[in-house]
């Protein structure tokens, strides 16, 4: 049988005293909730390298997948084909399924663990801990900067009494002045500007252990946390250069928690250098770089064109992605400033609106059911065709950076909670419809897995457009 056996590393960032409870967890997560899908299964959750092996069974209980993950950095995983009518499909959904359950154990890791991120020479600032959501301000200019339609429609009641039928031409003359500055707008709501002359951000990583996490949530409330951590960045980071892990743990002993030096982590980053190759490979001057100090992973890219771009990069990502990884992320922005995404969505959005303020609006504003119809399939038409748009910079990105699969593997690392969503199939009917302008997570994984290097595709949004099209119709 060809490729009878497949191997894959997966990428973990915890230490490696946790990995007997990885297997656990896995074992506890995905074997046990159906043990009549699985047999020949056997655990050994202690040790040097812990392990967990199963079979997966067919039609008929027929064995025909052999599985087996060992707990180590990065984890091994072996599957095995036992049946020539295993498919690739199959092959993949196994080694998703153990993907999304080592980034859910590694997800409650990182709830009992402390960050700290800074930069040489610049104030303190604390960590933006809650809220999963980008600031309102740079939700309405990165990347699409759809919401500025919702709220210029929104405007218009408002406006038209005032100005009357000018009331298009001036708000779209407004959005048009935001969209080409926005990338100065962007820089301004963001905590650190990286340079050329000081071009790194630096990581610690403290992982409580496990049996110790309650306690130390039940002392430290958020307020107290944050003092914490300004303490350590005082003693411990900002007047020596470097992370000194003995003045870290005398101040984590002054507050009952004893630091063990096989739970710390650390990381230099060189933001500017992932940058600046991934511009080279684009052959694009250096955009505006600028870092928000928050959790949640993410990326984005906005401004008129590459000359006038800004990247915007959480410290999330640094902790979640290796830096090959980060500038396949990058790729897909810069994806968005190649295509010149925000004005192509401006332009969209402008011409609905005049047709909407000058041709429509006498029929819509008489009865609010059709405006309310027609405004959520305007929006929904607009988000629909934003995908495509999303769709290309992922195809960008693997033309230019070259590494579909470094993406995709990012994409699983940080929405492995949507992907676990999406394995019900009204929530993937559910994902295609929403207003959100990204196609489902499983959809950019497979296209990109899919995707054979080096990529030569000539028009790559009319082939985002036709696979987002498929990919929608294949979930209905």
């Amino acid at each position: 049988m060809a490729d009878r056996v497949s191997s894959y590393l997966i990428e973990v960032d915890i230490p490696s005293s946790y990995f007997g409870n990885m297997i656990n967890f896995i074992y506890q997560r995905y074997v046990k909730p159906e043990l009549q899908r699985f047999a020949n299964v056997s655990s050994h959750a202690t040790g040097d390298s812990p392990s967990l092996a199963f079979t997966i069974l067919g039609v008929g209980g027929k064995p025909i997948i052999s599985v087996e993950i060992r707990g180590r950095k990065p984890v091994e995983l072996t599957i095995t084909r036992l049946d020539e009518s295993v498919t690739e499909e199959m092959i993949s959904r196994v080694k998703q399924d153990v993907t999304i359950a080592v980034n859910l154990f590694e997800e409650q890791v990182r709830k009992s663990t402390l960050y700290f991120a800074w930069r040489e020479g610049e104030e303190v600032v604390p960590e933006k801990l809650r809220g999963n959501e980008k600031k309102p301000v740079q939700r309405m200019f990165l990347e699409t900067q759809i919401l500025f339609f919702m709220l210029f429609i929104a405007a218009s009641f408002f406006l038209f009494a005032v100005i009357g039928i000018l009331t298009p031409i001036v708000l779209l003359a407004i959005q048009f002045v935001f969209v080409f500055y926005s990338s100065k707008i962007i820089a301004r709501t963001a905590d650190w500007h990286i340079t050329k002359d000081n071009p790194n951000i630096h990581i610690l990583e403290y992982h409580l252990p496990l049996d110790e996490h309650d306690k130390f949530r039940q002392k430290f409330s958020l307020a107290e946390l944050v003092e914490l951590k300004k303490e350590i960045y005082t003693e411990a980071i900002a007047d020596k250069g470097e992370i000194d892990c003995a003045a870290v743990q005398q101040i984590f002993l002054k507050s009952g928690i004893e630091c063990k030096p096989e739970n710390l982590v650390t990381r230099k980053v060189n933001v500017y250098d992932l940058v600046e190759k991934t511009a080279k490979k684009f052959g694009y001057p250096m955009p505006e770089i600028v870092v928000s100090n928050t959790e949640l992973p993410n990326a984005a890219a906005s401004g008129p064109s590459p000359n006038r771009g800004v990247v915007l990069i959480t410290t999330g990502l640094f902790v979640q992605l290796d830096d090959e990884e980060i500038i396949s992320v990058l790729g897909h922005e810069f994806g968005h400033l190649k295509g010149h995404d925000p004005l192509l969505l401006y332009g969209l959005s402008a011409v609905q609106y005049v047709v909407f303020f000058y041709v429509l609006w006498p029929f819509l504003f008489s009865s609010f059911f059709l405006f309310f119809i027609y405004f959520w399939a305007v929006m929904a038409v607009i988000y629909f065709i934003a995908k495509f748009f999303e769709a290309r910079a992922d195809l960008i990105s693997a033309i230019v950076i070259g590494q579909p699969e470094l993406l995709a593997r990012s994409l699983e690392k940080i929405g492995f909670k949507r992907l676990l969503y999406e394995r019900t199939p009204s929530f993937r009917v559910q994902e295609w419809i929403s207003f959100d302008p990204h196609p489902p997570i499983y959809f950019r994984v497979n296209r990109l897995e899919k995707i054979k290097v080096p990529v030569k595709i000539n028009h790559p949004l009319a082939e985002s457009a036709k696979d987002v099209t498929r990919g929608f119709l294949a979930s209905l």
